[in-house]
Parts: structure tokens; C-alpha cells; sequence
């Protein structure tokens, strides 16, 4: 079994993910005295290809990636099935294999944070200067208060333009004249509803992704005393009188095959126990730890220590949709990476090693839109999504409803499909009224299966909203020179002789060709290929919501888990609404926030 240096250190973190590695990170620099160890399930991902290369994200949807938790769902009587999502464990967490997409939170969301769920601090005048200070933002020359120009994080827009991110935007301006573009869809200002190419997560000069891993911790270890235990699952955590003082460990075999996992390692933390293994991870270690709803902790045969009813409710994602078409000869995509073609990557490769640009450098995702409808739109989302308008959305300009976008790629497992070009047609619902929940069923072993319900389209509301989505991705991509059909499998089966029906080879039509009329038998059949192909966007937030206790919330406005002392929770899990964007942004503020309270806390400076 892999071992610490150390018996005891100053802080521990449970998890070595997104937030709580930026939060380490920041305290190690600012006290290179500190002694902080950060417990991984995973392993080391320090200058590997397949995780540093950002078109290699690819090849983390196999099926058989060991970085990944399967984690899958009970039988939802919404989808009619089970469902499946993914999780790494690796260091560096979600920033190490995401699509590297650059996409901020609007302003009324953090505002939301502060003032709905009662959380100050945490509003948009407090948060949007911890933005800025984790970026360094490649994408213009000079300063504003929008964009950091000196952080750790780099952002520009990759090492190639493609022409299907083109063909995008080209169709947005002649198909829909009543949006307007933007050179910046991440200003975080209250206006949205502009088209424009999506910045990255990606170094404009080296064209690496820019990770946690990299940029907070592996540039830190040599100078500070930040230490990374890979491989291990923590436990739970150890309290004396209701205080955190350490965590008890034992070995993930799936990296430490050899190991002994009957043998648990106790160690302990002078100061503090951060837990920040993410909205999957974080609410199970409490609930091992004693902490959470007593009839989820007796059937698990965890003896309750507090009562927190909160833990491992108000699970959200994004409900998203990818549809596929089949792209022309031509077209800059990402799937011959994708499948390993030695020519590409050779190519590629090439290119990326010598300049830093090209396809390798990139994610396929050029162009988006963060969309807020017009009233005549509303009403053709429908009745079912009005009231949620009423009570949600009026009066927050700032807010979109969904986002969308192009992706240069098929998105899924590029072994499972034909060899040859794709690009995709990405939505997600930005606010999802539909929850669910994450529970351990066993308190002991870390790696057993969970009770997990998750939250796709169970209410009316996200359906209507899914439902637009669909026809409206569908309008863009067969305006698109690139268009060269749809990829049958990936769309909804629409009765016989509709003029709805998917067409496996099909040319561009003209940019003010007609609409598809769909019928009602038609609106019935995409509802049932939306609860048939709906996917996660990864985006899991919730589990251990940062509200009041009497609300269900589970930390505060500090960090701190209720009903004990010496514990904090600094991951996305602690989110108590969601924001209409991908998720990293929003982890790395969350892990520059934590940072601030904790070295409040510790009597730290310079952070």
C-alpha cells in the first residue's frame, strides 16, 4: 500500500480534484511551511500525452478507461432506463480529461448564491475578481475587469479555427438575424444571447491544456510542502468530539493492485480536513464519516455522529443532447485523433510538438451560444415551460435558458462508430428543475456501488426545453456547408413519411429554406428519443448544498459542514443552484474561494 511521508500533516484534502487542488495550491504557495497532503483515488497524469494534448480528450469516453468511475443510476421511470455516468479519479480531477470548453457563469448566478440561498460573499461583486485572478487570458492584449492577464490558468482559442466552427457561425448571422455576435460570450455582464467562438482552456503558445494539475500542483511540490498520495480511497474521516483530526485510507486496487485492502492507514491533520472529492465523492465520505440522513446511514450500517438529512440530495447535471451528422471529406475534425489513425497523429503530433497549433490543440468546439428565447419562442417551447419562465428567469436578463454549440467531432466512444468524419450539435438545459441524489449503500468500501438517481428530464419543464433544443441544433447543421446527412443512431426515429424523418446522406439546404414542420406524432416520437439518447455533461453539482441547515443545506457560507468542527467541503458539490455553463470556470472558483477562507481561518497570508 502506497504510504504518506508524513503521520500527521496541517491540512488534508480529500481529493486531489479541480477546487481542491487550486485551493492547495494557493495555501502551499503562500505558506511553503504548510504540510498538506491530498489523497487521490486516481493516479499521476504529469506530462502524459493522453491527458495533456487537449484533442486526446477523446480517448477518455472508452468504455474501458480505468480513470473512470462507472457510477449507474437506478431505473428511472422517466427515461425508461438506467443511466450511465462517468467520473475521473485522477489528479487534477474533471480539469485533466474535460473538453478544456472555456464557459462562465452569468453574473445573476452567483447573485442567486448570495441572496436566494442566503450566502454572503458569494455574490458576482465578490466572485468575478477570483475569476479573473485565476486566468490568463491570451485571447486579447491589455486589461479590463472582466479578464484575468497574469493567473496560472491559460485561455485562448486553441491552435486552429476549424471550418466547421466557421460554417457555424456563418449560418448563425444569415439564419437568425435577431441575435447578434460577439468577439466574448464570457464577458459574465448581464447580457447573453450572442453568438460567438468559444474561448479554451487551452495555452495559446504551447497549445497544452491548461489543468490544475500542472498549473497548481506539480509546479508546487519541489517548494512547498504540498504532498500527492495516488491510488488510495479515503474512508472516512476521524473525529474526536465531534472535531476532524485525520482520515482513514486504504488502497484503490485498480492501481495498487498488490496492495492489502483489508489494511486501512490512519492519518491525521492538525488543523483542518478539506473533503473535495466532488458532487459523486463528497457526499459518500460523509456519510461513511457518520454525517447525513439516519435511515440512509443504518441500512449502510453507519453509526449516525449528525444528522444532516442534505447530504447527497439536490444532485443536478445539465441535461444535455448530442446529435450527430455525418460531416463532409473536408471538414477539421477531431476523429481520426479520436480513433488513433497513425496518420493524424503523426501529423497532428507533429505540429503540436513543433508550434503548438493545429488540431491537437484544440477540442472541436469553436462556436455557441448561451440562448434566452424571444416570445415567440417561449411559445414554442410551450405551456409547460411558462411557469418555470415566470418564477426563474424574468427580471434575470443575464440568464439563458440553454446553451448550444458545434463540436468538431463524434462525441462518445469513437470505436463504437464507423470510421469517418462527424460533427455534433451540443445542447444542454441550462436550469434543470429536475434533482436527484447520490447515497452510499455500503459504509465501508469506498468502491462499492451507490444508490444514485439521476435527474434527466423528469420534469416537464427540462422536456419542453430539450425538446426546442433539438429542432433548433437541427435548423443550424443542415445549413451547414459541412452538413453530409445525420448519423441515424443518434437521432430520435420519427414515423414513416414524416417530414421529420433523418436522413442518412443529405446535402446543405439554403439558409432561408423552410423550417421542419413536426407534428404531434412527431413531437411524441422526440420525446421518446430524448429520454432514449439524453446523456450527462458531466457537470454533477449539489450533493452537499451550501444553504441554510434548515433548507437542507449541508455547509455554509465558510465551508464549514454543519454539526461538526475542523471540516470542510470545497468541490462543486457544494453548489446550491446551478449556472447555465461547463462546470471547470466554476471549480476553479470555487477552489480560489476555499482558498480564501481557509487561509482566513489559518492566519494565512498572501493568498
Amino acid at each position: 500500500m502506497a504510504s504518506p511521508a508524513l503521520t500527521e500533516y496541517d491540512v488534508i484534502f480529500v481529493g486531489a480534484g479541480t477546487s481542491g487542488g487550486v485551493a492547495a495550491g494557493r495555501l502551499a504557495v503562500a505558506d511553503p511551511s504548510l504540510k498538506i497532503l491530498l489523497v487521490e483515488a486516481g493516479p499521476h497524469v504529469k506530462d502524459d500525452e493522453a491527458f495533456v494534448q487537449p484533442a486526446k480528450c477523446l480517448s477518455h469516453l472508452r468504455a474501458d478507461n480505468p480513470v473512470f468511475k462507472v457510477h449507474v443510476s437506478e431505473h428511472s421511470e422517466f427515461l425508461g432506463r438506467q443511466q450511465a455516468v462517468t467520473v475521473p479519479h485522477v489528479v487534477g480531477g474533471g480539469s485533466s480529461v474535460n473538453f478544456t470548453i472555456y464557459n462562465r457563469a452569468v453574473a445573476s448566478d452567483f447573485d442567486d448564491w448570495e441572496k436566494v440561498h442566503e450566502n454572503p460573499g458569494w455574490g458576482a461583486k465578490d466572485l468575478v475578481p477570483l475569476l479573473r485572478k485565476t486566468e490568463n487570458y491570451q485571447v486579447a492584449e491589455g486589461k479590463d475587469d472582466v479578464h484575468g492577464y497574469g493567473g496560472p490558468i491559460n485561455v485562448s482559442y486553441g491552435g486552429k479555427f476549424t471550418n466547421v466552427g466557421k460554417d457555424f457561425l456563418d449560418v448563425a448571422k444569415e439564419f437568425d438575424k435577431t441575435r447578434t455576435s460577439t468577439d466574448d460570450p464570457n464577458a459574465v455582464i448581464r447580457d447573453t444571447n450572442h453568438y460567438g467562438r468559444f474561448q479554451k482552456f487551452i495555452d495559446g503558445k504551447t497549445g497544452k491544456r491548461s489543468d490544475v494539475a500542472h498549473h497548481f500542483l506539480y509546479n508546487n511540490l519541489k517548494t512547498t510542502g504540498l504532498e500527492i498520495l495516488t491510488g488510495t480511497f479515503v474512508k472516512r474521516v476521524i473525529f474526536e468530539n465531534k472535531r476532524a483530526t485525520g482520515i482513514e485510507i486504504i488502497p484503490n486496487l485498480t492501481f495498487q493492485p498488490n496492495a492489502d485492502a483489508t489494511k486501512s492507514k490512519v492519518i491525521r491533520a492538525k488543523r483542518l480536513v478539506v473533503i473535495s472529492s466532488g458532487t459523486f465523492g463528497s457526499p459518500q465520505v460523509l456519510e461513511r464519516s457518520g454525517i447525513g440522513a439516519k435511515s440512509i446511514l443504518e441500512k449502510a450500517g453507519v453509526t449516525q455522529l449528525v444528522d444532516l438529512p442534505g447530504v447527497g440530495e439536490n444532485f443536478q447535471d445539465h441535461t444535455t443532447l448530442f446529435t450527430t451528422y455525418h460531416a463532409t471529406p473536408d471538414s477539421d475534425t477531431l476523429d481520426g485523433i479520436g480513433r488513433g489513425d497513425p496518420e493524424d497523429l503523426k501529423q497532428f503530433g507533429d505540429q503540436f510538438w513543433k508550434d503548438g497549433t493545429g488540431i491537437m490543440a484544440h477540442n472541436g468546439v469553436d462556436g455557441g451560444i448561451k440562448y434566452r428565447p424571444s416570445a415567440a419562442e417561449l411559445e414554442a417551447i410551450g405551456p409547460d415551460f411558462k411557469k418555470r419562465w415566470d418564477e426563474y428567469f424574468v427580471g434575470k436578463d443575464d440568464k439563458p435558458v440553454l446553451w448550444m454549440c458545434q463540436l468538431s467531432l463524434f462525441l462518445g466512444d469513437p470505436h463504437s462508430v464507423p470510421a469517418r468524419k462527424y460533427f455534433t450539435i451540443g445542447f444542454f438545459a441550462g436550469y434543470p428543475v429536475s434533482t436527484g441524489h447520490v447515497h452510499i449503500k455500503d459504509g465501508q468500501n469506498p468502491d462499492a456501488a451507490i444508490d444514485f438517481e439521476g435527474a434527466y428530464v423528469k420534469r416537464p419543464e427540462d422536456m419542453a426545453v430539450m425538446k426546442f433544443g433539438y429542432k433548433l441544433g437541427r435548423e443550424f447543421a443542415r445549413r451547414m456547408q459541412c452538413y453530409d446527412g445525420e448519423f441515424v443512431p443518434g437521432h430520435p426515429e420519427f414515423p414513416t413519411g414524416s417530414e421529420a424523418t433523418v436522413h442518412t446522406s443529405a446535402k446543405p439546404v439554403p439558409v432561408g429554406a423552410p423550417r421542419i414542420n413536426y407534428t404531434a406524432e412527431d413531437d411524441k416520437a422526440l420525446e421518446a428519443g430524448i429520454r432514449k439518447l439524453v446523456a450527462p455533461a458531466w457537470h454533477f453539482i449539489g450533493t452537499n448544498a451550501m444553504k441554510p441547515r434548515e433548507r437542507g443545506g449541508v455547509v455554509d457560507p465558510k465551508l464549514n459542514v454543519y454539526g461538526v468542527e475542523g471540516l470542510k467541503v470545497c468541490d462543486i458539490s457544494i453548489l446550491p443552484s446551478n449556472v447555465c455553463a461547463n462546470t471547470y470556470s466554476t471549480a476553479l472558483l470555487v477552489g480560489e474561494k476555499g482558498a480564501v477562507i481557509i487561509a482566513e481561518e489559518l492566519g494565512i497570508q498572501g493568498v
